[in-house]
């Protein structure tokens, strides 16, 4: 979910080959299960069809802008790469799927908008919505403070940070406190809450007389769980439904150590973007039709559930 370059992913699909590892750019989704471990293949989960029949919703459509009511078309520049979140499970068709998929498909429908979706390395979408380049971004991006003051957020799930180790690795403990985390390498993902989470914290290894933690980002999820896997970097911090379903494939050899800290997940716009209310309204449609249950029951991450959308909420605390 955080490709830039094809030659990188290439590599890290190489790379990944004998593991079957989490990005779907680098790996076999068929082999994985959904988030929640409930044992349905990634693939097998794409193929379930929630969207195509949802009907328009004028009440919510109404709440357009009229310029784009006429164009009906929306701009999204997503970040495709890993399972549940977004990825392709059909590499040759590059078909993608996942919950940001569902979700951005559905609101469109209840819109009456087609999704014009440009796939976009992750750390360049949040710019590219204030030079209007995209109309929304999807990245299983995370409602931070920071990113208040530039973006703004519809919500549709609840999601955050986590880490996770090797299977093998028994000595890391569950991570409450970064000092947990002196002295050892961590694996992340470039331009992400996570990177910016353990740059701004590393001051608690040294206030604390310890070694600080060393911070390794990678624009690519293939090449973040290569590094573990090859004894690189001792930690990875990713999404909290990224690293369960990463964890639920048997050949990645990784164990998730547990949540962090929760942040809602929201569809991404330019400060100010008059297209809020109506996405809002549409997610709010999709709660209350019950299509919002199934597609996260369809993915395995009913646990990342929200009662209702909000436009740009405060930071979890």
């Amino acid at each position: 979910m955080r490709t830039t370059t094809v030659r990188p992913r290439l590599l890290a699909a190489t790379a990944l080959l004998p593991v079957l590892a989490l990005a779907a750019c680098s790996s076999d989704p068929s082999t994985g299960t959904a988030a929640g471990g409930s044992g349905r293949p990634a693939v097998s989960a794409a193929a379930e069809d929630l969207v195509s029949g949802l009907k328009k919703s004028d009440t919510a459509a109404a709440l357009l802008p009229a310029d784009v009511r006429a164009a009906g078309a929306v701009k999204f520049g997503s970040s495709i790469g890993a399972p549940p979140a977004a990825f392709y499970a059909d590499q040759a068709t590059k078909k993608a799927a996942g919950v940001d998929i569902d979700f951005g498909d559905a609101v469109g429908r209840l819109l009456g908008l087609t999704v014009r979706r440009e796939e976009a390395a992750f750390e360049t979408i949040l710019p590219a919505l204030d030079s209007g380049k995209y109309d929304v971004g999807t990245g299983n991006f995370g409602v931070t403070a920071a990113r208040l003051k530039t973006i703004d957020f519809v919500t549709y799930i609840d999601d955050g940070q986590g880490f996770a180790v090797k299977k093998d690795n028994t000595t890391v403990k569950p991570i409450t406190d970064l000092a947990q985390l002196c002295g050892l390498t961590i694996g992340t993902g470039a331009g992400t809450t996570f990177e910016t989470t353990l740059n701004a914290k590393k001051n608690v290894c040294t206030d604390a007389g310890k070694q600080p933690y060393e911070v390794k980002a990678f624009s690519d999820n293939g090449a973040t769980l290569t590094s573990l896997q090859q004894g690189r970097v001792d930690v990875v911090m990713s999404t909290i439904n990224g690293l369960r379903y990463q964890a639920a494939q048997e050949a990645s050899g990784t164990r998730f150590l547990g949540e962090f800290h929760r942040l809602d997940v929201g569809f991404a716009f330019k400060k100010g973007s008059a297209l809020t209310p109506a996405f809002q309204a549409a997610v709010n449609e999709l709660i209350k039709d019950g299509t919002y249950d199934r597609i996260l029951k369809k993915w395995g991450v009913t646990d990342s559930a929200v009662k209702e959308s909000l436009i740009s909420p405060s930071e979890h605390a």
